[in-house]
């Protein structure tokens, strides 16, 4: 299982939407690992997302004609395809990332079974349905949904294979083309993916990558597309939705978190130790719905806190391309010095580091011990600032009432976790947790791979959901036909007007007494 080869990128290559790439600047990708470089890609203009928005609106006129279950014929066999190239693709997820083969194959198992998912349900969300009609027998009503057109996804760096394409198989079943940024850092995850797109029978143009700067080819996606699909951060999604509203577009968002666990007094420890580092270092901390605030019941929070930092100190990192690693390197300079600087700032201000706390030169450039902080105050960057890496937080707590409000505190609400003495104390947390997901007896995936539920956040953690029916159902635009047959709300056979519009009120209110009504 090596670092991928130079035919493999020269054959993704190929595939980016823009022409005469071979002619056009590129610029390096690295591997995350010895962040030496690779590969290039070619660096794509506004001209070239318009020709590529132009090409895929062309296209997807022809594509909506087809029948949903035509279409999700061919992401089924899309999702087929990933499981049957799952090696190589954890390869290029590793290679761009440099996060354990662990987490890379979770990014795999997430786009097949979400492609299956919608596959599966797609065509039964979209067919035609029947609703009431105003006046029982005389008002027929069907709901349709029609694809908004173009939908525009930018994608991130963090997770290249899932949210390059979980969002897009969606759109695409619902009857849309797609055309893709994906991260600069990650081109060729969803060049990877949408070989086997096409390989599984869609067109090219329906799936157009177009690899360059957010300032330059994000902003064109933005001008010309029907919908956008974006993940990041929530400072830049909040100015992607002001530049949606200004063109009334919709626009869905999946942003920062600054997730919280919460541990009862009654919570097995050994349970929650493994948890917690299983939610706070999964792709090096660097997941928008991992863990980075642990509030623990004081009863309990000093054999917390001993267990978990051994647990963490005993962790493997490597840069392997094996399941041999419990962590792997951040995938940028950027990252790394992020997470070094929180960690310097915490201790500066009077933190004290139970485990890790330092770079690992010696694994490669990017490698950062997992990182384990107590006695964190409001007045450190890591307090209420998303690190986004290996870096989380102990608070003791007083009761479990305290854990919930201190949870709440915050203007994210993606993802949080509860570890709890049973079932019904931890549900009983969890409804009290204002997130969009919350896991028991987990960091993310419960929730995460639980793909027929959908998945967002609250506050500024995001706009909109994925996943679930309305992770589909929001890239069409729903018709609503009303046939009115022999009675109207404003007449009726045989009666004279003014007698009809006197009784109708008396008439509507007395609906509520029928069946259903």
């Amino acid at each position: 299982m090596p670092k991928p080869t130079a035919d493999y990128f020269a054959r993704l290559g190929a595939l980016v939407a823009i022409d005469d790439a071979a002619s056009r600047p590129t610029r390096p990708v690295l591997e995350a690992f010895s962040g030496t470089e690779m590969a290039t890609i070619p660096v794509a203009t506004a001209d070239d997302l318009e020709v590529a928005v132009a090409r895929a609106r062309q296209a997807q006129q022809g594509w909506a004609t087809r029948t949903p279950a035509d279409r999700a014929a061919i992401i089924d066999r899309f999702s087929e395809l990933v499981h049957r190239n799952a090696a190589s693709l954890m390869d290029i997820a590793q290679a761009e990332t440099g996060k354990a083969r662990i987490y890379a194959q979770e990014e795999v198992i997430d786009v097949s079974i979400t492609a299956r998912h919608y596959a599966t349900n797609g065509p039964k969300l979209l067919a035609d349905r029947k609703v009431k009609g105003m006046l029982p027998g005389a008002t027929s009503v069907r709901v349709r949904y029609l694809p908004k057109g173009v939908v525009g996804i930018i994608s991130p760096w963090n997770y290249p294979l899932t949210l390059a394409v979980s969002d897009a198989v969606a759109a695409l079943i619902a009857g849309n083309a797609v055309v893709i940024k994906p991260d600069s850092q990650t081109p060729y995850c969803a060049l990877a993916l949408a070989e086997l797109l096409y390989e599984a029978g869609l067109p090219r143009e329906l799936y157009a990558v177009v690899p360059g700067p957010g300032g330059v080819v994000g902003q064109a996606i933005m001008a010309s597309t029907d919908y956008v699909m974006f993940t990041g951060s929530s400072e830049t999604g909040a100015t992607l939705a002001e530049q949606a509203g200004r063109r009334l577009i919709g626009f869905s968002a999946e942003l920062g978190g600054k997730n919280p666990m919460v541990v009862t007094a009654s919570a097995d420890i050994a349970n929650a130790v493994r948890g917690a580092a299983r939610a706070s270092y999964s792709n090096s901390g660097q997941l928008c719905i991992s863990i980075e605030r642990i509030y623990v019941d004081k009863k309990i929070a000093d054999d917390f806190a001993e267990r978990f930092a051994a647990y963490v100190s005993t962790m493997k990192l490597s840069a392997s391309y094996d399941f041999s690693a419990d962590m792997g390197s951040l995938a940028s300079a950027a990252q790394i010095d992020t997470a070094e600087a929180h960690v310097e700032d915490a201790v500066a201000k009077g933190a004290k580091v139970l485990a890790g706390g330092k770079r690992r030169a010696d694994l490669g450039p990017f490698f950062f011990e997992p990182t384990v902080l107590t006695d964190v105050t409001d007045d450190m960057v890591c307090f209420a600032n998303e690190t986004f890496g290996p870096v989380v937080s102990i608070y003791p707590v007083d009761s479990t009432d305290e854990a919930i409000k201190l949870a709440n505190d915050t203007d994210y609400g993606l993802n949080a976790s509860v570890f709890a003495g049973s079932s019904d104390e931890a549900q009983h947390v969890a409804e009290q947790l204002r997130a969009g997901t919350v896991n028991i007896n987990e960091g993310y995936a419960a929730a995460w791979a639980s793909t027929a539920a959908p998945m967002g956040g609250m506050g500024i953690s995001g706009v909109g959901r994925r996943h679930g029916d309305e992770g589909l159902l929001k890239y069409t635009e729903p018709q609503t036909i009303a046939e009115q047959r022999f009675l109207g709300i404003d007449r009726m056979p045989v009666v004279p007007t003014s007698i009809y519009r006197a009784i109708t009120p008396t008439a509507v209110r007395a609906l509520k007494y029928l069946p259903g009504r």
